[in-house]
């Protein structure tokens, strides 16, 4: 049985990290922010789960994403995990995402979206995951009650 390791590094949560994509990589993480402003569904919870503040924030920081990374442009391992987690749900779910319609909304076949979307992941340094219930899958934290 092998064991499994959470990723407890530690990380500047303002340190920026370039990830050498192609174009063609680039694409499907623009593809995939790009998808909840047409066909995908987001809820507020779905937005928090996904590390966005709500729908509005998907929308606003989504677009600076997606700027970002068509440039190249590094970004913080909370912003990488948000852009590839949007892209995921966005291109595999077709009760909130784009699911069937991915194709004919990107233009990208399954096929190869789902390859390029394991090359993503491949290229994402361990930091990243390190975001994983550090600001991406939990809820804000709640000020206590006086």
């Amino acid at each position: 049985m092998v064991g499994l390791t959470r990723y407890t590094g530690a990380m500047d949560s303002d340190e920026l990290l370039a990830i050498e994509l192609t174009t063609d990589e680039r694409f499907v993480l623009r593809c995939g922010l790009v998808e909840w402003g047409g066909p995908s569904h987001c809820t507020g919870e779905m937005a928090v789960a996904m590390g966005f503040g709500g729908v509005d924030d998907l929308f606003n920081r989504g677009d600076l994403l997606v700027s970002a990374i068509m440039a190249g442009d590094p970004l913080n391992a909370v912003d990488w995990c948000r852009a590839l987690l949007a892209t995921e749900i966005s291109f595999i779910s077709d009760l909130v995402g784009s699911g069937q319609d991915w194709i004919y909304t990107t233009g990208l076949s399954d096929e190869t979206t789902l390859t390029r979307l394991c090359q993503i992941q491949r290229k994402m340094p361990r930091a990243v995951y390190a975001a994983i219930g550090n600001g991406i899958g939990t809820r804000p934290e709640r000020p206590e009650a006086g």
